[in-house]
């Protein structure tokens, strides 16, 4: 069972931003190739992804990541940093960026009997290892998680829709009870079901809440209890979720042909967007959000037009004929 002791103080501090997280995605995402969890939801996920991966050879890559996130009991806190801005590529200079000391004592309860010779190198924080760690990451989520994002949005938005209308119509105590029957308020306590005995002590720390399609079952919590706590718990995906995005076929060639991120901000300019709101819809920087529009727009797939401080994009005739797959 999981306990998460929440006071009255804890319920003010409670952080629920309402948008997936780029490493947890990765990571949960990594379980459910190594499981045959929530089958009649993810097995055509599965399928697909391991196409990709293997398309884009990295194989042997998402096997090592998945020796660093095995689905067990435990699994490196370290690959989850505390959810920031900034996409995955931010994320993963955070992981990379872990102090030795921890990447040693986490990964030696990754690996209790022994660490093979590459994960030596990472635990021991080497420049080059740290860096390849930081790429496999940002690669396997540009081909297993990335573009997934437009048939993941519907059911994170609805679950957010229901969290705001819960805290509006409730305040905190209505928010908190809108997690039930996943987690139930009991007296001080948060309980849910866990697959371990666990227990959170707060100490007055924020509690960051962050929803993932790809988390099933049952919340996750990190480990260590000196860490930032967080708390992920499992969104549903809408029915026939697989098939709003993500699929084989055109929009797959397409990302092959223009990049994930691009072929999701065609997508998303569907209607005009400011900068920011681009930015928030990719789960980007601002700054990144621009990089990609500006490289769609140079290519005359996407429109842009300067309105005071603010810039809108909108996807073009050919971004639309690229989209649906008439080019040609």
């Amino acid at each position: 069972m999981l306990t998460i002791e929440l006071t009255a103080e804890d319920l003010v501090r409670l952080r629920v931003p309402g948008r997936a997280d780029a490493t947890w995605d990765t990571v949960l995402s990594l379980h459910l190739l190594q499981n045959r969890q929530s089958a009649a939801v993810f097995d055509p996920w599965r399928a697909q992804v391991r196409r990709r991966v293997a398309d884009a050879g990295l194989t042997r890559t998402v096997v090592a990541l998945a020796r660093l996130a095995p689905f067990a009991s435990y699994f490196p806190d370290f690959l989850t940093p505390t959810p920031a801005d900034g996409g995955i590529e931010a994320a993963a200079d955070r992981v990379a960026s872990t102090p030795r000391d921890r990447l040693a004592r986490e990964l030696a309860m990754t690996f209790p009997a022994g660490a093979p010779p590459w994960v030596r190198r990472i635990a021991s924080g080497e420049a080059r290892a740290m860096r390849w760690l930081a790429g496999a990451l940002c690669r396997y989520h540009e081909v297993a998680v990335a573009p997934y994002a437009p048939a993941t949005a519907p059911a994170l938005a609805t679950d957010r829709a229901a969290r705001d209308a819960a805290l509006r119509h409730g305040g905190l105590q209505g928010l908190v009870g809108s997690f039930d029957p996943m987690l139930r308020r009991d007296g001080r306590r948060w309980t849910g079901w866990y697959p371990v005995s666990r227990t959170v002590v707060l100490h007055g720390r924020p509690l960051t809440v962050v929803p993932s399609v790809f988390c099933v079952l049952a919340p996750v919590v990190l480990e260590d209890d000196a860490l930032d706590p967080v708390l992920v718990y499992p969104v549903d995906p809408a029915p026939g979720w697989l098939a709003r995005g993500g699929g084989a076929g055109d929009q797959e060639r397409m990302a092959q042909l223009i990049g994930p991120t691009r072929a999701r901000a065609l997508e998303v300019l569907d209607t005009t967007r400011t900068t920011t709101e681009l930015a928030r819809a990719l789960d980007l920087t601002p700054a990144t959000a621009s990089r990609h529009a500006t490289v769609l727009r140079e290519a005359g797939l996407v429109s842009s037009e300067r309105q005071g401080n603010r810039v809108l994009h909108t996807r073009t005739r050919l971004g639309d004929a690229l989209l649906a797959g008439r080019l040609g």
